[in-house]
């Protein structure tokens, strides 16, 4: 079969492939986006907008049960619906995957479901998901397939049915225990939103604090509101062997010799690009020993007119970062010369307070030779956080002593997802510390306490 022609060719339909696609054809290219079902991509389907629900509901309970100290009462006895909670999750997930479908539709994008595979150069063959096959070629061809949780190779894990981050979103029922294997981003995420929700929980993680990336201090107020709040935490050790007893019980035999025992075990130990399979070698595309899409800093890969985008491409694992991504692609496929070196990539761990973070770590500064000061601030400091009852975490800036500009920040507090951006805004903008310090900011917010942290009195 003669393959279809088409200017842009893009596999799998992630933040930027799908963007890429709808743009370019609403632009009047013909464009074939090849999709093996998640339509929208993992963000919307088992990421970013199904976790975030959950964990906002989980938020929702929290407060309901402290509702007297608002100075509400009625509100006795709130507990989880998992049926209900089930349905307002798919209900915000598929209103959006419905959005996604009609906006691909109209772009006039050629919208094919099914499995893509190379068979020759920017060429594929593509098992469609109701049978028969099809092959498109692209003039230009981005790869854009993302990553799949990973089960690491434990003695007894694939065979004890365990959960990973996707399929625990499928549950039918709320487990009165789980050990969650691991502590970063993910499992730190899913430990807080399950402890919540009135689940025992406790976390078994290698390293010896949580959140590996982050500076030892702010991981240590992680952990202690992790142990506040009730959460278990099993640090520097791993997993060793896991069974599941007849009664569904699973035992986790730990490095240290000890045991951990629940009803589930959530595996968070990462994800792995989806590069297996898709013949990459009959297109000249090469892997990186991580098995990632090999790209340079403008997202070309080794093979002419291939690219890559998002986290197949090892970009950071963010949907806001595959939309950047989107920006690059769209400028060079256009002849121009964006680069993803030195962007800056804030980010923001949903556990409960938030920890919003950007720039870089003190660690991470004095590493590069920076002669840094170093604010620390307690969040009950700030007005906003008394009035909204919300005094945990803690807030740091990293500034360079030399240029007076902010390098970073870790910001754990409640709203710290939207505070961030306010730091980052102050980054790209060059300015210094002492501007956001002295500026007019509208009080009481939580981005008020920016001006606080920056003040002699926490600035060292």
């Amino acid at each position: 079969m003669q393959p279809r022609n088409v200017d842009l060719l893009v596999v799998g339909g992630g933040k930027a492939g799908k963007s890429l696609a709808m743009d370019l054809a609403a632009a009047g290219q013909s464009v074939a986006m090849v999709e093996r079902g998640m339509i929208g991509g993992t963000c919307i389907n088992v990421a970013c907008i199904p976790t975030k629900t959950l964990v906002n509901s989980a938020r929702l309970l929290k407060t309901m049960r402290r509702a007297a100290e608002f100075g509400i009462t009625g509100a006795e006895s709130p507990a989880i619906d998992i049926d209900l909670l089930r349905r307002r999750k798919d209900d915000v997930v598929g209103t959006m995957v419905a959005g996604q479908r009609k906006s691909f539709l109209a772009s006039g994008m050629d919208l094919v479901i099914g499995e893509a595979k190379f068979v020759a150069d920017r060429t594929v063959e593509v098992a469609l998901d109701g049978g028969g096959t099809r092959t498109i070629s692209g003039t230009n061809v981005v790869i854009n397939t993302g990553m799949v949780p990973s089960l690491p190779p434990i003695d007894g894990l694939a065979g004890a049915n365990v959960q990973t981050s996707e399929s625990i979103l499928r549950l039918q029922e709320l487990p009165a225990s789980m050990v969650v294997l691991g502590g970063g981003y993910i499992g730190a995420e899913y430990a807080s939103m399950l402890n919540l929700m009135g689940v025992r929980v406790t976390v078994v993680q290698r390293g010896t604090h949580l959140l590996g990336r982050e500076d030892p201090d702010v991981a240590a107020a992680v952990a202690e509101a992790f142990t506040r709040d009730g959460i278990e935490l099993r640090l520097g050790v791993e997993a060793t062997r896991v069974t599941r007893a007849a009664d569904g019980t699973v035992h986790m035999e730990l490095s240290d010799g000890g045991t951990v025992s629940a009803e589930d075990i959530l595996v968070a130990l990462g994800r792995e690009p989806v590069t297996a399979g898709l013949g990459l070698e009959k297109t000249g595309v090469e892997l990186t020993p991580r098995g990632f899409v090999a790209v340079d800093q403008h997202l070309r890969t080794t093979a002419s007119g291939v690219w890559a985008a998002g986290d197949v491409a090892g970009s950071p694992q963010f949907t806001h970062a595959s939309w950047n991504d989107f920006r690059i692609l769209k400028a060079n496929l256009a002849g121009g010369s964006l680069s993803t070196k030195d962007r800056l990539v804030p980010y923001a761990v949903f556990i409960t307070p938030e920890l919003g973070r950007v720039g870089l770590t003190e660690t991470e500064a004095r590493a590069a030779g920076h002669n840094v000061r170093v604010a620390r601030m307690p969040v009950s400091a700030i007005p906003r956080a008394r009035t909204i009852g919300e005094l945990d975490g803690v807030w740091t800036a990293v500034v360079d002593r030399d240029t007076d500009l902010i390098l970073g920040a870790a910001l754990l507090s409640a709203e710290a997802s939207e505070v961030i951006a306010v730091v980052q805004m102050v980054m790209l903008g060059g300015l210094r510390y002492q501007q956001v310090r002295d500026a007019v900011i509208t009080h009481p917010t939580m981005a008020e306490g920016l001006q606080l942290l920056l003040s002699d009195a926490f600035l060292e």
